[in-house]
């Protein structure tokens, strides 16, 4: 029998209507005074007010930190530090997407100044102490609000994983409510990144587990059988209710058996030519999967009984079909498909290839070794 290590968000509140107690939450926690990490977008369209009103009512202070960017760089997050400091902050929250829970994470942590970022970098590095964190996702992709992990940008092309249990919240808040509002291709790309997040933790080589297996499994069932109709009629709250719920089941799935080669040739994409992350991972999502076929095939044949209901055959058509599928499915959702209907040409091919290979930390994931031949080989087939 193999041994596994599972470890996930302490507490975890699942209702619509949800981020109005945020403030109960924090006060349980002993906080008087937050600093509240979010990006301009959601400020702006409203989505901060249920929290806002809570924490008010709970008497507890609230400094706003509004100036999250998407794929989020070192100075984004020093400047979250500093404003924590300033206010005097003794909590953390949230509400935001995976950029800003990613920083909040790490505001919550550095704020306390036992710790610097450069230090940080790679698995099991932050040690903590951190202040008390709440994170409620106002989209349904990353599973931040699950996950021990925030990603940084450190330079051009370059992202760089800071991953430590310290980093998980006190409080998971996933109120449906927050979600309503996001636009079609939001709602497609953010779906098709958590999607990932679970088919990458089944076919994990490093340490794929029952636990992670199961959570994947239903998390899969839940975006699979949602998406399109969460993308079609963004107002129908039960849809919108289970993409949030696979998405952080997806999450809870890779903070123990971590993603692999998606992720890895995903992320050049998303630093070097700014494309949402989610649309990253669904350009090369049906090229990894065709190259780790001949490694993963069982798996992907498992999961095709999830995403294709009356697949057939022996596992090598199964995975065909699941191929074909998470092929097809961008289409459906109206996202580009092809590099370079994002902006890439054959001569960048080169430098997104050089940058995939520094992504140790997920590479070792991988079903089958990837050299950098095979990633020069993977972009070119997803131009």
């Amino acid at each position: 029998m193999q041994g596994f290590t599972f470890q996930s968000t302490k507490s975890i509140l699942v209702e619509p209507g949800s981020s109005s107690r945020i403030g109960e939450l924090v006060r349980g926690l002993g906080c008087k005074s937050v600093l509240l990490v979010t990006d301009a977008g959601v400020h702006k369209a409203g989505l901060l007010k249920a929290g806002l009103s809570g924490l008010e009512k709970e008497g507890v202070a609230v400094t706003l930190f509004t100036d999250v960017e998407a794929d989020p760089p070192v100075r984004v997050i020093d400047a979250g530090v500093k404003a924590a400091r300033e206010a005097k902050a003794d909590g953390i929250v949230s509400i935001g997407g995976g950029s800003s829970m990613d920083v909040a994470k790490l505001v919550a942590l550095l704020a306390m100044g036992k710790e610097q970022l450069s230090d940080i970098y790679g698995v099991g590095m932050a040690k903590g102490p951190r202040l008390p964190l709440v994170l409620a996702p106002t989209t349904a992709g990353t599973g931040s609000e699950v996950t021990p992990i925030s990603i940084v940008t450190t330079g051009e092309g370059e992202k760089k994983g800071v991953v430590s249990p310290v980093l998980l919240p006190d409080w998971a808040v996933l109120d449906a409510e927050l979600t309503l509002g996001l636009p079609p291709a939001v709602t497609a790309a953010t779906g098709i990144d958590a999607m990932v997040h679970a088919i990458e933790a089944y076919t994990s080589k490093r340490l794929k587990n029952p636990l992670s297996d199961t959570l994947a499994r239903e998390a899969l069932r839940l975006l699979g059988g949602n998406i399109h109709e969460a993308c079609r009629n963004g107002g129908n709250r039960e849809a919108r209710h289970n993409m949030l719920l696979g998405s952080m089941l997806a999450g809870m799935a890779f903070a123990n058996a971590p993603v692999a080669a998606v992720h890895a040739l995903a992320y050049p994409i998303g630093a070097r030519f700014h494309v949402p992350h989610g649309l990253s991972n669904s350009l090369v999502l049906p090229q990894v999967i065709r190259f780790n076929a001949s490694h993963a095939e069982h798996h992907y044949g498992e999961l095709a009984d999830i995403l294709t209901p009356h697949a057939k055959g022996h596992a090598g058509e199964r995975t065909r079909l699941v191929v074909e599928m998470l092929s097809s499915l961008p289409v459906e959702l109206g996202l580009p498909t092809r590099l370079r209907d994002v902006g890439i040409t054959e001569k960048d091919l080169k430098s997104l290839a050089d940058d995939a290979m520094n992504q140790t930390r997920l590479l070792i994931n991988n079903p089958r070794e990837l050299s950098h031949a095979d990633a020069l080989a993977i972009y070119g087939a997803s131009l």
